[in-house]
């Protein structure tokens, strides 16, 4: 029997001979490779208790990986998308580049129920003329090719309307080249009726642009970094709780090695090995949980945004990242885990009181985040991008201070708690026994609602930055159509005529100038009704034939020395270098003067007002714009479309706006986007892995259970018990990130140099948000724990 022990064998330690060679460190590693395959080995064929830790833990890994892949192929996906769109634009031909082979490409874009649908008319000029992306052949007149989701729309029963406007032929399908996405909703029509003068209308040498590298403005960069960090940050804090599923009953097992020697350095490495192989058995559930979302993506639709299946491939690099350290963190996280257990061959020294939790290292991780953040403050947009990783690192130390600070909060709470009834205490004193092992499942929720909590607070205080005030007055008027000179004035009359329409009010303008070319003095003229005009100067009185000069404004001056002069004037003036089409006007006698009112914008109008009988020739004269609102009468279903039936019958070339309050700037609203589809997606790996961590303490705790109730306890005050045993917790980490959100979100909205403004509606809102997911999870596992308050719970091997 040697005298060297397993310890002395395991670590490589053993007395060297005398005179001989130092240990080697080869032995070393196969000691470690020893252990951890053993590890292996008691976590897939250690009875049924092992492989069920096993598979608890690779489900909740594997939720985490499927995110962590998802979030690395989204960036490539959406660069495709990006580059999909660009592929379509447009290459105008100049005069030089016109050589017969080009195509008139008309916009005919249109709505439907408030989605967008991208029309384009087509006529070639020329065998070689270029086809758009994803068509095989120009389209006939009279037929289209559309896009896969405008085909599924038109055969839908109750789009008949749709079917009525865009009524052509379907002669093919635009392949995904020509999209930017699967709900993509597009088509390419034959015309031999529009012309390259016509409004709206190009000639067009070639399809697809490079893109544009343009720099992004610092706030929204800051904005998109922190949305990756508030988003990837609860992730990484579930796949550390996941490894750590049934560290109880592993410890226990691990206790009976130390009977056949192995010391406490050996066991610690076979429970590495026991969640390496729960982390790798994780990687392949998580790929393949990914692989099956991925083919299912096509058909999600988020924010009127999806995406093509085979754009989400994940980066090689960060792919391979994610592999190394999963496994990698699992084996660190255990290890760390178990410094503070004492594994002894009679059973595991756990139970006893812990040494109580130190506080002033846990409140060092947020205050360094606070001074790596705190120098940029008062920047702005100012001073360009942000310190990428300042700002990653010190709002990751921030949000780790909500890990760091929840263990030690919540066992400094249950400390003091006590009296109450027995389903109370029956919570209080388990969170006694376990704080920690509460305060991980919490965790990873409590560092969403912050992030959460943040982001609403910058995204609130910066909208404004970001957004347009549009002066439409939406509560009268719902849509608007925009005529261009040269195209059908009239098209007014007809949509006042459509069914569901209340009011159209038309305003029609054109440039006047005292000369035909390069005037010298020039105002807008404005046509429209006198209740129209009514809402752009106060008139004395009004009837139709007037025309008034509008004054107080910053061009009264010219207007009136235009008027005074008493000759013609000139409609659509011509400039050196332009061609025109200049039409000479001449005021009626008597025209008189009218304040200007401001707009919603707080500018005043300017020019001449005139109305219809003044100019008689408006429609026909070709060089008049004309601006139409209309109310829709809300009791009419479908009055919106009927009316853009109406507009494409007139011309398709003409488009109707549907009327916001409010344009918001596009990447901001992409960021916004983003965050929407990302907090889905981590509130579906919260609840997930919330569940199974759930689970996994109810199955460890199935005796003890089954004991309270052989003993008399009542099945509905064990089941409180649970519920308060979640709902201590998650009150105080909702706490907890409600300060450190606010905090968060404070020193963001410093950085942005954005005054501080808290929408407490919101906060709460996203507190409560948080505390309903952990509740739904609570009430998902009330049936297994019903099933293991059963007498049988008892039984043992």
């Amino acid at each position: 029997m040697s005298d060297v022990t397993y310890a002395e064998k395991a670590t490589g330690t053993g007395p060297a001979l005398p005179g001989g060679p130092p240990p080697d460190p080869r032995g070393t590693l196969r000691v470690w490779a020893d252990d951890l395959r053993m590890g292996l080995a008691f976590a897939l064929r250690g009875g049924r208790e092992g492989w069920m830790r096993t598979v608890l833990t690779a489900i909740g890994v594997g939720l985490g990986v499927a995110l962590l892949l998802l979030t690395t192929a989204i960036p490539g996906a959406l660069a495709d998308r990006d580059q999909r769109d660009n592929d379509r634009v447009e290459v105008l031909a100049s005069d030089a580049e016109y050589t017969g082979d080009t195509v008139l490409v008309g916009t005919a874009d249109t709505e439907y129920h408030d989605t967008a649908i991208r029309g384009r008319l087509l006529r070639p000029e020329g065998a070689g003329a270029p086809l758009p992306p994803g068509v095989a052949e120009f389209p006939k007149p009279g037929e289209m090719v559309v896009s896969p989701a405008l085909a599924d729309l038109l055969d839908d029963p109750g789009a008949g309307l749709l079917r009525e406007r865009l009524d052509y032929g379907i002669a093919g399908t635009v392949s995904d080249a020509g999209l930017v996405d699967p709900g993509d909703l597009t088509y390419y029509a034959g015309s031999d009726d529009i012309e390259a003068a016509d409004v709206n209308v190009s000639r067009v040498v070639d399809f697809g642009e490079e893109s544009a590298d343009r720099a992004m403005d610092p706030v929204l960069l800051l904005l998109a970094m922190i949305v990756f960090v508030a988003l990837l940050m609860p992730v990484a804090v579930f796949l550390i709780a996941a490894v750590r599923f049934g560290g109880d009953r592993r410890d226990r097992r691990l206790a009976a090695l130390r009977l056949v020697g192995a010391d406490g350095r050996a066991v610690r490495r076979i429970a590495a090995g026991e969640a390496l192989a729960g982390a790798l058995l994780g990687l392949a559930v998580g790929t393949l949980l990914f692989l099956a979302g991925r083919e299912l993506a096509g058909g999600v639709t988020v924010y009127d945004m999806s995406i093509f299946a085979a754009d989400l491939n994940p980066s090689p690099m960060l792919a391979l990242l994610v592999a190394l350290a999963v496994p990698a963190a699992a084996v660190g996280v255990t290890l760390l885990a178990l410094r503070g257990v004492v594994i002894e061959p009679l059973g595991v020294v756990r139970s006893a009181r812990p040494a109580r939790r130190r506080i002033w290292w846990r409140l060092l991780l947020p205050a360094v985040g606070l001074a790596l953040l705190a120098p940029m403050m008062g920047r702005g947009d100012d001073a360009g991008s942000f310190p990428e990783w300042q700002v990653i690192g010190g709002t990751v130390l921030l949000l780790t201070g909500i890990t760091a600070l929840l263990p030690w909060l919540v066992e400094a709470v249950v400390a003091r708690l006590g009296r109450g009834p027995t389903s109370w205490q029956l919570a209080v004193r388990r969170l006694q026994l376990s704080s920690g092992t509460a305060a991980r499942l919490v965790n990873g929720i409590a560092v969403a609602v912050a992030g959460a909590i943040a982001l609403q607070m910058v995204f609130t205080g910066v909208e404004d930055d970001y957004s347009e005030a549009t002066g439409h007055d939406t509560a009268r008027f719902q849509l608007g159509i925009y005529v261009d000179a040269g195209q059908d004035l009239r098209v007014g009359e007809k949509v006042a005529a459509a069914e569901g329409v209340e009011e159209t009010v038309s305003r029609i303008s054109v440039e006047v100038a005292d000369r035909a070319r390069d005037p010298e003095n020039f105002a807008t003229l404005t046509v429209g009704t006198c209740a129209k005009l009514r809402t752009l100067a106060k008139l004395p009185d009004c009837r139709d034939g007037d025309v008034f000069r509008l004054t107080d404004t910053y061009g009264a001056a010219g207007t009136g020395r235009m008027i005074g002069a008493g000759g013609p004037l000139y409609l659509n003036p011509s400039y050196e270098g332009m061609p025109g089409k200049a039409i000479p006007w001449t005021p009626p006698a008597g025209t008189r003067t009218a304040k200007a009112l401001r707009d919603d914008d707080g500018n005043l109008y300017d020019g001449i007002v005139a109305t219809p009988g003044a100019v008689p020739d408006v429609h026909d004269s070709g060089v008049f714009n004309g601006w139409i609102d209309v109310r829709l009468d809300p009791a009419v279903p479908d009055a919106a479309e009927r009316v853009r039936n109406v507009v494409d019958g007139t011309d398709p070339l003409l488009s109707v706006h549907t009327l916001d309050d409010y344009l918001v700037a596009e990447e901001f609203a992409g960021i916004r986007t983003g965050l929407a589809v990302g907090a889905a997606c981590v509130l579906v790996l919260i609840g997930s892995s919330l569940l199974v961590g759930q689970l996994e303490q109810l199955r460890e705790r199935r005796k003890l259970l089954s004991s309270l109730v052989a003993f008399g306890t009542r099945r509905s005050t064990l089941s409180l018990s649970v519920l308060w045993q979640t709902a201590i917790p998650v009150a105080l980490g909702m706490t907890l990130s409600m300060g450190f959100g606010l905090v968060l979100g404070t020193v963001l909205l410093r950085m942005a140099d954005t005054p501080v403004a808290v929408d407490w509606a919101s906060v709460l809102l996203m507190a409560g948000a948080g505390a309903g997911v952990v509740a739904a999870v609570t009430g998902l596992s009330m049936p297994l724990l019903i099933r293991l308050m059963r007498p049988d719970g008892l039984r043992t091997e």
